[in-house]
């Protein structure tokens, strides 16, 4: 099958004949039919994830159709169209016992701790507990920005930040994750604030529907944030994952206050200055979210349709899988809103 592959972090990115995967005992192959480029594979090509074994090849946002299944695989046969989350659970640890499996002991996830999707193919392990099978009315490419941003940003908000619609909502970075965060948020009826420092992002979170949106190369970000919301939002997501997102995202908060940290941090933002005083006079909340469980989709799907969200509505560009070596290099100076999808292979 043709691939994107890497020999070395942060080295050339090359488009090559590699062998075709194989199912595992408890997986399955997928024919990938759409892949979004994140900038989490941007992370993993700089050599950020110390779970990545070299040759690598790329890309965890996937949507496609069984096309090979293990012998010990129950609930999945060929011809399904299906999609996964970043993260999957093994199914027999602690955690997924309890049903976390987004924190699972000995997780899979393709892109990282295996080969991923940025290839004709892909295998995905553990397939009873981690795929889940797209509803008619969800084609491969709004499923493929699923899989890493939207359910991220969608757990994010609902089950860590728990959200209402009486509330105000702030997103620090207006890339794939906050621009999720933005539906999801006007879904559930709440006020949102986006922030970013650039006006394309901003542009685009308030077609979205952001309230207020807030370009932060121009603005006191905090005290616009207290300006509008009258002293601080309940819920405040740092969807970007750097120092300063994620300070300005804590100091924007209302007394009780949620702080949500969903965008992974490099080396150089990972121990930003939290005031814990401010955390412990008014009685804040740091919460991080990491992805979500597969058992989950069938509510988030249930929760796009009631709120008529247009997942279409993300998807800035579509490109082959020979234009990644151009394009993911570059993915962290990005300034365009919305996601990248691979849907030539």
């Amino acid at each position: 099958m043709k691939a994107a592959l890497y020999n070395a972090f942060q080295g050339q990115i090359s488009i090559d004949s590699v062998s075709d995967p194989i199912p595992s005992e408890f997986g399955v192959v997928i024919k990938v039919e759409a892949s979004g480029l994140c900038l989490s594979d941007w992370h993993g090509w700089m050599g950020h994830d110390k779970d990545i074994v070299l040759p690598h090849v790329p890309g965890h946002e996937l949507a496609g159709t069984v096309m090979a299944v293990g012998k010990e695989v129950n609930n999945w046969s060929e011809g399904q169209r299906v999609t996964v989350p970043f993260v999957g659970g093994c199914g027999a640890c602690t955690y997924c016992l309890e049903g976390n499996q987004q924190v699972c002991d000995f997780q899979f996830q393709p892109g990282f701790t295996a080969w991923g999707s940025f290839a004709e193919y892909v295998a995905i392990d553990y397939a009873d507990v981690n795929l889940v099978e797209l509803p008619n009315d969800i084609n491969f490419l709004e499923a493929a920005g699923l899989g890493c941003r939207f359910i991220t940003a969608y757990r994010g908000v609902r089950e860590q930040g728990k959200l209402t619609s009486d509330q105000t909502i702030a997103v620090h970075g207006c890339g794939g994750v906050g621009l999720s965060v933005i539906q999801i948020a006007k879904g559930i009826g709440a006020k949102v604030l986006a922030i970013d420092i650039g006006e394309e992002k901003c542009k685009k979170a308030g077609e979205l529907g952001a309230d207020f949106t807030i370009n932060a190369s121009k603005n006191d970000v905090v005290q616009a944030i207290k300006d509008f919301s009258g002293g601080g939002v309940h819920v405040s997501i740092d969807a970007l994952g750097h120092t300063t997102t994620c300070l300005n995202s804590i100091l924007g908060l209302r007394k009780r206050g949620k702080h949500v940290q969903i965008g992974l941090m490099t080396a150089s933002h990972t121990a930003p200055p939290i005031p814990m005083p401010l955390v412990v006079a008014n009685e804040l909340e740091i919460l991080g979210s990491h992805g979500m469980q597969a058992h989950k989709y069938g509510e988030m799907f249930a929760f796009i349709k009631a709120a008529g969200i247009d997942l279409g509505k993300m998807i800035n560009e579509t490109i082959s899988l020979e234009e990644v070596p151009m394009h993911l290099p570059q993915m962290h100076q990005s300034s365009s809103a919305g996601i990248t999808v691979i849907n030539s292979f």
